[in-house]
């Protein structure tokens, strides 16, 4: 039986609501639904789910405005997206405001909870970070793995999301180094993430536009076309 962790399913089709939520308990999970984001927000403050499955096109409040307010508040809780929208800047717009995983509707319930299970197992396996490493600095930047603070030029303190702090934690560890995609999937999102590598692009990208002064002429995290990326090796 699997551990019964708790998922939120968010979702304004009473069907799919129905088959998700059927599958879920048939693995052990506990489920809670709710139709529109308004109501998931008020379910998420009242008991913390371990994961949600969240439909991008919700009533009250949208999912991408939901996942947002999740993220700039004080929860990091796993996001596996449902969309209706196909394009790959939909896709990317849904990894950009913090989602872990997405699922383009109509969608295979078995692959659903895979998903689900790979998103959880990640979630509680060894972090990339270990807590007890000494802080480094390179260049103009300071991280410190102990109270995950990232400080830039002149003492000034960023703010990054998890999956963006293990990402920078990666590079600075390894400065020199080039990392294609896949390594860095492999490394800061675990090898049985479903996604594919433009995650990755995703948040290279938001990390830059924090960390770098001129996110377009990025003089830290380096491009290697053809390869991947690499922390540019300050002396």
């Amino acid at each position: 039986m699997t551990q019964k962790h708790r998922i939120l399913v968010v979702d304004d089709e009473p069907n799919i609501r129905e088959v998700v939520e059927l599958y879920l308990r048939r693995e052990g999970y506990e489920v809670e639904v709710t139709a529109d984001g308004a109501t998931a927000l008020a379910a998420i403050e009242e008991r913390t789910p371990d994961l949600i499955v969240l439909d991008l096109m919700l009533p009250v409040l949208g999912g991408m405005q939901l996942t947002r307010a999740l993220r700039q508040g004080e929860y990091d809780i796993p996001i596996i997206m449902l969309t209706a929208k196909v394009s790959e800047e939909d896709k990317i717009a849904g990894l950009e405001v913090g989602a872990d995983d997405y699922l383009t509707k109509p969608f295979s319930p078995k692959e659903l909870v895979a998903r689900v299970k790979a998103v959880l197992r990640r979630a509680s396996a060894k972090p990339t970070v270990d807590p007890q490493a000494q802080p480094i600095s390179r260049g103009d930047i300071t991280i410190n793995p102990a109270t995950r603070q990232v400080w830039v030029k002149d003492h000034q303190e960023v703010t990054l999301t998890a999956k963006e702090f293990d990402l920078l934690w990666v590079f600075m560890n390894h400065p020199g180094q080039v990392f294609s995609r896949d390594q860095l999937l492999d490394q800061v999102w675990g090898y049985d993430f479903f996604g594919d590598a433009s995650t990755v692009t995703v948040h290279v990208r938001r990390l830059r536009e924090k960390i770098e002064v001129d996110s377009n002429k990025p003089k830290t995290i380096l491009t290697v076309w053809g390869v991947g990326y690499k922390f540019a090796a300050h002396e």
